[in-house]
């Protein structure tokens, strides 16, 4: 398991200086991804919030090669990225191992880029997509995006008299990537984050494409303290609304299972997005019911895999 050690030992390819907010958890899953991968490491990065943060003009965070493409084709530029690496290789004009990692928010994953996504995944290209997943399009105004959960206000779906918050449950973007029978899948949290950097190592060394999606907190969106990130990443696990788990050749294993589950208005209340929840406990519930099938339906699948 990784250390902080080894980590610090690697070197900072992802410098402080960013301008991102106060308590941001993308910022950390740079971070400790870039550690993981080294410096042997080109990043395409979609639009979006860790893109404008780290690459504002003439200044970068960046101490490894870095593309910026369109909000909805970072995995289709990382594809041709890493066809132009395969090339170069087997002509001899690289000697070297070289990791390819694309990422976007979950607005540039979810949503926009999902064809894109899809293509490099089905085309086998060997490619890391990690998805820093804060559950709206942050960066434009706190919009709604298929990440974004039940009941939460946005700007597109604020809570009212009527409408009570978005009344959709969030896409499963981590079974549509499994469903594409690539080598490696994963969901990861900044608060368990030796599992998510040995996440990072795996998925690279697999031969052919892997996806990791990453629970990112943000305090703006969320209405969340900035010093609160990290707790709120412990209790999205402990209350079951994020499942830290992998699904490696098909088999699945749930890397953290709660020794002490906690109650979800736990994790709800300390956000100002869920705040009208309060005063509607039925969407509580209803919220609870949805993250418990899905809990029990991934203990199912952990065991089938074991058979």
């Amino acid at each position: 398991m990784a250390n902080i050690k080894e980590l610090a030992s690697k070197g900072n390819f992802f410098s402080p200086g960013h301008r991102a907010c106060a308590g941001c958890g993308g910022t950390i899953i740079l971070r400790l991804l870039s550690a993981a991968a080294g410096e042997n490491t080109v990043f395409v990065g979609a639009t979006g919030c860790m893109e404008v943060v780290s690459t504002i003009y003439p200044y970068t965070s960046w101490k490894v090669p870095f593309m910026h493409n369109a909000f909805e084709n970072s995995a289709a530029t990382a594809s041709g990225v890493e066809s132009a690496y395969r090339a170069l290789k087997k002509r001899g004009k690289i000697n070297k191992d070289i990791n390819i990692i694309a990422f976007g928010g979950d607005g540039g994953t979810y949503d926009i880029g999902l064809q894109s996504l899809s293509g490099a995944m089905e085309r086998g290209h060997k490619l890391l997509y990690v998805c820093y997943d804060n559950g709206a399009y942050m960066n434009t105004g706190i919009q709604r995006s298929s990440a974004t959960p039940f009941g939460a206000s946005t700007t597109t779906s604020p809570a009212g008299k009527e409408i009570k918050g978005k009344m959709q449950h969030r896409k499963d973007l981590t079974e549509i990537m499994i469903a594409h029978n690539i080598p490696y899948v994963a969901q990861a949290s900044i608060f368990y984050w030796n599992d998510f950097v040995e996440k990072v190592k795996k998925a690279l060394n697999v031969d052919g494409p892997s996806f990791i999606d990453v629970l990112s907190p943000c305090p703006l969106g969320w209405g969340s303290e900035p010093s609160a990130s990290v707790e709120l990443s412990e209790l999205a696990v402990s209350t079951h609304f994020w499942n830290v788990f992998e699904c490696e050749n098909g088999k699945y294993k749930i890397n953290v299972k709660p020794k002490k589950e906690k109650p979800l208005e736990e994790f709800l209340f300390k956000q100002q997005r869920f705040k009208h929840l309060k005063n509607n406990p039925e969407l509580v519930e209803e919220l609870r019911r949805y993250l418990n099938e899905k809990y029990q339906n991934l203990l199912k699948k952990e065991e089938c895999s074991n058979r």
